[in-house]
């Protein structure tokens, strides 16, 4: 079985058996990809130690973050640890494939007078009454106030809202349902675009139980999803573009910063692991630090 080939067959299985997340997926089905195109798709058993190390060196070279290199690395070892549990490989070759560690770096936060600026001037957009800007309106509002993935906002459906109890049944990660309460503002602009955005979207379409639609009516997908962040909230923080999960990272941020306890942050946000949500006290540390050296007369 050549690379490529054994590479498919291995996205099949994260999707079907592992259940790992679309773009999870995809990322590695890309890195595996990248293997082949690099080694010229050999036989999956003439592939050494040696080929691999060079095609890790190679990427450095070419200067790919070290996140990068450590994923690539991730996904090749879970690959032919496969191909030997499948009985392809006696002797998986990536046993001794070392990767550069990842860099904690902490997440882009926008700080809530940023963000209420820009939430502010959504509803102003929002108030004229055109359903796309009902709808930008309300993404944005959700996306900050139930710290979702962009993914979990672009799947879930009309029926997984409960608008009296102001929460969203969501499926994230590992296909783990979980229930996320949002706020008033979040509610308000919710409620306006199901009742006055959403039905002209529908009709654009042939039906749809997504709830959020695209311009055409159907599901609104996860790249324009991020266009409506980056468009909303990059030039408030000076960014030059910036995605859904600033939002999340600004939502965490400032939960741990007005009092809340990292557990529940960690339940709010689907973390399987407690470490994940840990990073967020880090953002908080920083400002601790800098309030500190500022005001601190021994500082």
């Amino acid at each position: 079985m050549r690379l490529a080939a054994a590479a498919e067959a291995y996205g099949e299985h994260l999707t079907r058996v592992r259940r790992l997340s679309p773009a999870t997926v995809r990322a590695y089905g890309a890195d595996l990809r990248d293997l082949a195109a690099a080694t010229a798709d050999p036989p999956v058993v003439d592939i050494d130690l040696d080929m691999l190390r060079d095609w890790l060196w190679r990427a450095t070279e070419r200067g790919d973050a070290r996140a990068t290199i450590a994923r690539r690395a991730a996904s090749t070892r879970g690959f032919f640890a496969w191909l030997v549990d499948e009985g392809v490989l006696a002797v998986d070759p990536s046993l001794r494939l070392v990767a550069p560690k990842r860099g904690r770096s902490l997440p882009a936060v926008a700080t809530p007078a940023a963000l209420d600026g820009v939430l502010a001037a959504a509803a102003d957009r929002a108030g004229e009454g055109d359903p796309v800007a009902l709808r930008d309106a309300a993404v944005l509002e959700l996306l900050y106030a139930a710290a979702l993935r962009v993914a979990e906002l672009c799947g879930a459906d009309v029926d997984d809202l409960d608008r009296n109890r102001h929460t969203i049944r969501v499926v994230g990660k590992g296909s783990k349902e979980r229930v996320v309460p949002y706020g008033a503002p979040a509610a308000a602009a919710l409620d306006a675009y199901l009742v006055r955005g959403r039905p002209a979207l529908v009709a654009r379409g042939e039906g749809s139980a997504a709830l959020f639609l695209g311009v055409r009516g159907g599901r609104l997908g996860t790249r324009a999803a991020y266009d409506i962040v980056s468009r909303a909230v990059a030039p408030a923080i000076g960014a030059e573009t910036v995605g859904p999960h600033a939002l999340r990272h600004s939502a965490a941020t400032h939960l741990l910063d007005g009092g809340a306890d990292l557990r529940s942050v960690q339940e709010l946000l689907g973390h399987a692991s407690l470490g994940t949500t840990q990073i967020y006290t880090h953002v908080s540390a920083e400002k601790l630090t800098a309030a500190y050296r500022l005001a601190h007369p021994r500082a």
